[in-house]
């Protein structure tokens, strides 16, 4: 006996059925008011457009301030070398300076233990325009295994985390390369430069900022290469970019210590950096 199966036509173009957990009356309550926004933010732009020579100096002014320089650059390990950038505290002073950009990070549902995120950036004045949506896990990363979480403020944590990387993705993406560029520049010619001072009280603060990720002034020395005695500004400020990264749990101390004591000695410092990592970690 032939059977036959009968095929469902679907429309490609007919309108999606919003989810149980959706509710339709916000959605479109929330589709007016986004576009009415949107609309005059565009129509702001275009009656005051920036001054980029005004812009740029701001931008300067700013990166001339060594609190900004102090977090202005990251760096982590990647490939046997260390790649390094702006960060997102500088990112978002310059939009700032920049003007007429949109940018944010907006949480768009919640279930199942994970959150649907959006990190995006829009140059009102130019209508260029760049996001990004991904998927955060209400997980907090351990060793010997992630531990799920349930507190409000543990779960906003971990997705302000992972969404202002990817906000510093998306505002790089639409400001002008020079513009970035010529900031971090800025920036480490504060942190180089002109400094009251003496390099000797610098180069022991560092010091002491290191200590808290189980960094001592030997791995300091042998990360240079030489004598902390004969560290220079440049190398402070590479230090800073690497304190930023530790900081903000971009990287561990290991992926940049690992090698052996400046004195001589043979063992392998990485387990000890490992363990004062993660003790550093571990919640009070």
């Amino acid at each position: 006996m032939n059977h036959q199966v009968q095929q469902e036509t679907v429309n490609p173009f007919a309108a999606q059925q919003m989810q149980q957990h959706v509710n339709a009356g916000t959605v479109h309550i929330e589709q007016s008011r986004a576009t009415t926004e949107a609309q005059g933010k565009l129509l702001l732009a275009k009656q005051f457009p920036r001054d980029e020579a005004l812009a740029y100096s701001k931008v300067m002014q700013s990166c001339s301030r060594p609190s900004l320089a102090a977090v202005g650059e990251y760096a982590y390990p990647r490939g046997g070398q260390k790649v390094s950038g702006p960060s997102i505290r500088l990112a978002e002073e310059l939009a700032r300076c920049w003007g007429n950009i949109d940018f944010g990070i907006r949480e768009l549902s919640r279930q199942d233990g994970n959150s649907e995120m959006e990190a995006y950036a829009w140059d009102v004045e130019t209508n260029t325009y760049s996001s990004q949506k991904f998927t955060v896990r209400h997980i907090r990363d351990k060793r010997g295994g992630g531990v799920a979480l349930t507190d409000e403020r543990d779960i906003y944590e971990v997705t302000a985390n992972m969404g202002g990387r990817r906000l510093r993705a998306r505002l790089l993406a639409i400001l002008p390369p020079d513009l970035v560029e010529a900031a971090v520049n800025q920036c480490r010619k504060t942190l180089a430069g002109d400094n009251a001072e003496p390099i000797a009280d610098r180069v022991r603060r560092t010091v002491q900022a290191f200590n808290k990720f189980g960094v001592k002034a030997n791995h300091l020395s042998a990360y240079l290469g030489k004598s902390l005695d004969d560290c220079l500004p440049e190398d402070i400020a590479d230090f800073q970019s690497i304190y930023n990264s530790l900081k903000g749990g971009q990287a561990r101390a290991s992926d940049f210590f690992t090698m052996r004591s400046h004195e001589g000695d043979a063992q392998d410092l990485n387990a000890e950096l490992e363990k004062a990592q993660a003790e550093r970690n571990q919640p009070a």
